[in-house]
């Protein structure tokens, strides 16, 4: 087992990661940007390494930096979270060849999947369902139309090398091909230095279902159910929920069997997420593997009794997977706060917190960094606390989740609370019955 992980990350990842590593007996390392040097992650790793100034290209994008701290406090291993380095396939390549263990996929796993149209290619090799689309990247915008047309109206182009929504359209006709194309391929260059486009069907009234899977050194892989991601803002996620309220015992035997396909197809190492979207007839197609750990990971935790981040550390020091597939036994639900003004366009609201109370209870978990007196720097995430609900019910669920939003104080900045809190009075949410545009027609402006 590892002595020593330097956590490359920060914010509550960080401090999750650090709590289990106390309970496994391994030291830990924070490193942090000068922005940070008041985060709980700081304060409670065993060390800590400041790795330079606020902007994250100069600190936690920073691999020099990280790497040096790792060999100046003799880290044996390093995790990096998610988000920022994590599904970095130089990083992990990088870790390899000074002889520390990178907690997640190696660098030919992270190249497989990171480029969505090879991803795609494998998949589909691999027996899993893909959306019709190219076969590769277009060429160009007359190639596009030729296969928007074969495949009949609506579309979507993506960028290979995206996220988070950047460089994605949605096409409806010919009319609208070429200054869609124009535009995701302006911003997808960009934000990733690669304008590469690919095309797909859309998929109309689409629920975001993704799988969670573990893998170990030894070519086993595991499931541990679905995450239904549909509650969604401008392709970000703000509501997850275990199980999903459309998944059968039937499809999410038949989801499961193809996530590990997948996986199985590139010897994946580490946990990841197989990224389905499921249509209105139950018919799902893979979108995307995302590999490192998710945001809301920790609704998977509770339904499963199972603890990820441990999982991720003893698989990478080698120990098997006990190979089991397993099936919630309770309902979870994570809503995340965020430090923004919800009737503002979600305008990011960074600032002090002056006044924080998290809510108690049966069922309540808070994962978070923050705490009153807390300055909540501009340069990063505007996440700040995710609250996680588990209960006998959906229903059981969605109350508890209201009564401790209710039970939340934070002063001093705006958050997403009363976004969520509306939410969860929404009688279409309640049913169940929503797709991943549900949040188009949502009315923002009287929220306060």
């Amino acid at each position: 087992m590892f002595k020593k992980i330097l956590i490359a990350n920060r914010g509550e990842i960080a401090l999750r990661i650090i709590r289990t590593c106390r309970e496994m007996g391994i030291k830990t390392v924070a490193v942090y940007s000068t922005a940070d040097r008041d985060s709980l992650h700081v304060r409670f790793a065993d060390e800590a390494v400041c790795i330079g100034p606020p902007p994250s290209r100069q600190s936690y994008l920073n691999i020099p930096s990280i790497i040096s701290a790792a060999e100046v406090t003799s880290a044996d291993a390093i995790h990096p979270g998610y988000g920022f380095l994590s599904e970095n396939a130089e990083f992990s390549q990088i870790c390899t060849d000074y002889g520390i263990k990178f907690i997640g996929a190696t660098a030919e796993q992270i190249n497989a999947m990171g480029d969505k149209a090879t991803a795609k290619a494998t998949m589909r090799a691999a027996g899993v369902p893909v959306i019709p689309g190219s076969e590769g990247l277009l060429e160009s915008v007359e190639e596009g139309k030729r296969l928007a047309a074969d495949m009949g109206y609506p579309v979507i182009v993506k960028a290979t090398a995206g996220g988070g929504g950047r460089g994605m359209r949605i096409i409806k006709s010919e009319l609208e091909f070429e200054k869609a194309w124009l535009d995701a391929k302006m911003e997808s260059g960009a934000a990733f230095g690669n304008d590469g486009l690919y095309l797909e069907k859309y998929v109309e009234e689409p629920r975001h279902i993704e799988i969670q899977i573990v893998g170990d050194q030894y070519g086993k892989v595991c499931h541990l159910s679905e995450r239904d991601c549909s509650i969604q803002r401008r392709h970000q996620k703000l509501v997850e929920e275990t199980p999903s309220p459309v998944v059968s015992s039937e499809l999410r035997e038949r989801m499961g069997e193809a996530a590990i396909k997948g996986a199985s197809a590139i010897g994946y190492e580490g946990a990841g997420t197989v990224e389905f979207l499921v249509d209105k007839h139950g018919d799902f197609y893979f979108m995307e593997m995302n590999t490192r750990i998710q945001v809301e990971h920790p609704i998977t935790e509770e339904v499963t009794d199972f603890d990820l981040i441990k999982e991720q550390i003893k698989v990478a020091a080698g120990a098997p997977i006990s190979g089991k597939n397993y099936t919630p036994k309770i309902y979870a639900m994570e809503c995340r706060i965020n430090a923004e003004d919800p009737a503002n366009g979600f305008r990011p609201s960074p600032g002090k917190i002056t006044n924080l109370h998290f809510p108690g209870g049966h069922g309540i978990r808070i994962d978070s960094h923050v705490y009153s007196g807390y300055t909540i720097p501009p340069n990063y995430d505007s996440m700040i606390a995710k609250l996680i609900v588990s209960g006998q019910s959906r229903e059981e669920v969605i109350t508890r989740m209201k009564r401790a939003l209710q039970e939340v104080v934070i002063e001093g900045i705006k958050t997403t609370i009363p976004f969520h809190i509306k939410l969860m009075d929404d009688p279409k949410f309640q049913s169940g019955e929503f797709t991943t545009s549900f949040l188009d027609g949502f009315d923002f402006s009287t929220l306060k």
